[in-house]
């Protein structure tokens, strides 16, 4: 058996318990997959305040609704990203745009760094690396909701692109052309900054 299988055994267990009301199990899947659905809903809105909102309401979810999971159509992973995905779509919509990316200072050195694709101790001008990433979040905030879904999840959260288009609720064609189109769109984007244009 692979630890793969093990783990997905041990969160049935889990969210079997949990339908229960057992708040142990509750706690265990929290402490397992919080902090990459923290990471994904702050990449998606830019605000920490608003990400720790979309986290706690996808984790109420969780408690509410854990008997609508079914492990036969989703990994807990998938499923909880989903709800984290549509909680996010609704905020930016609701908002009509995506929360300004201000507080880009707050994200720690090894992300920005992440985000330029550059180990963390890269040599390089900090005031450039700045400019960079400011450039990022913003190139980022212009591209079409599904464009940057597509994008954070299979670029940033490490999804499989049949996962994506699970969490997204769209075909993994539709996927991957979004996938095409928002890097495309990124460096025209980036490429019209850097050229003054």
């Amino acid at each position: 058996m692979t630890t793969g299988s093990v783990d997905e055994q041990q969160e049935a267990e889990w969210m079997e318990a949990l339908c229960q009301g057992d708040r142990r199990a509750y706690q265990a899947i929290v402490d397992r997959h919080g902090q990459a659905i923290s990471h994904y809903a702050y990449r998606m809105l830019g605000n920490r305040g608003d990400a720790e909102d979309i986290t706690q309401e996808t984790f109420l979810r969780l408690w509410l609704k854990a008997s609508q999971w079914q492990a036969s159509k989703a990994k807990l992973t998938t499923w909880l990203h989903r709800i984290t995905h549509n909680l996010c779509i609704d905020f930016i919509r609701k908002h009509s745009r995506m929360q300004a990316l201000e507080d880009s200072n707050e994200l720690e050195q090894e992300e920005q760094m992440s985000w330029q694709g550059k180990e963390p101790d890269a040599p390089d001008n900090e005031q450039n690396d700045d400019e960079r990433l400011e450039q990022l979040h913003r190139a980022m905030a212009q591209l079409p909701e599904a464009q940057r879904s597509a994008l954070m999840l299979c670029t940033y959260s490490g999804f499989s692109n049949q996962e994506a288009a699970d969490i997204m609720a769209i075909s993994v064609k539709a996927l991957e052309s979004a996938l095409a189109r928002a890097r495309r769109n990124l460096r025209a984007v980036l490429f019209a900054e850097t050229s003054g244009a």
